[in-house]
Formats: C-alpha cells, structure tokens, sequence
C-alpha cells in the first residue's frame, strides 16, 4: 500500500486509508447520490469494480464504482468512457464522494 508523508492528502473517512492527492483535485463541482464529489486525475489505495453504464446529469457514461483497497466501502467511480464529446475529458479519471475521504495533515 503507498503511504504519502506530507500536506494536502484525502483518506478514507471509514478507515483512513490515502485514496488522493489535493494536487490531483481537478474540480470540486460534481455532484453524487449523497451530495459533493471532487473529480481527481489519479487516485491510489482502490479497487475498481466492474464497468457499467450509467445515464448521469452529463450524459450517458460508461463508469466502475472505486471501493477503499482496505475497508472496501464504496468511495466514488472512475469514469471509463463518455459518449459525449464534451465530456471526453472525464476518461480515466476518478469522482470521489467529499462525505467519504477527509483530509489529512492539512
């Protein structure tokens, strides 16, 4: 498992485990099920789970739920492919749910 020693990480609210960086945070205007979503670039210490598609507020994407690699609880997804191009840009990277990291050494 990647431990970060330093400032500005988000951990998993259930167990602590690192999931992101603050510098990898792309936007904080996403929604969620439950509220606030951050979409990162790169995101560690997860499991990604199955693709699926899914009709969101953007469009039809095709995403895979991303599971905390210790705790197993559901942290947000990974966006595998958009059907529309103005949201290409969203390929490859992660939603996080701000109600299930927390930040740490801040």
């Amino acid at each position: 498992m990647a431990e970060l020693v330093g400032p500005r990480i988000y951990s998993c609210c259930n167990c602590q485990n690192q999931v992101a960086l603050h510098d990898d945070v792309i936007s904080k205007a996403f929604r969620w099920r439950q509220g606030r979503a951050f979409l990162f670039s790169h995101a560690m210490n997860v499991e990604v789970g199955p693709k699926e598609d899914r009709q969101l507020m953007t469009g039809l994407h095709t995403v895979a739920d991303i599971y905390c690699q210790d705790c197993h609880e559901v942290l947000g997804w990974k966006y595998e492919r958009a059907y529309e191009e103005s949201q290409k840009y969203k390929e490859g990277k992660f939603i996080l749910e701000k109600s299930k990291i927390m930040k740490e050494n801040w």
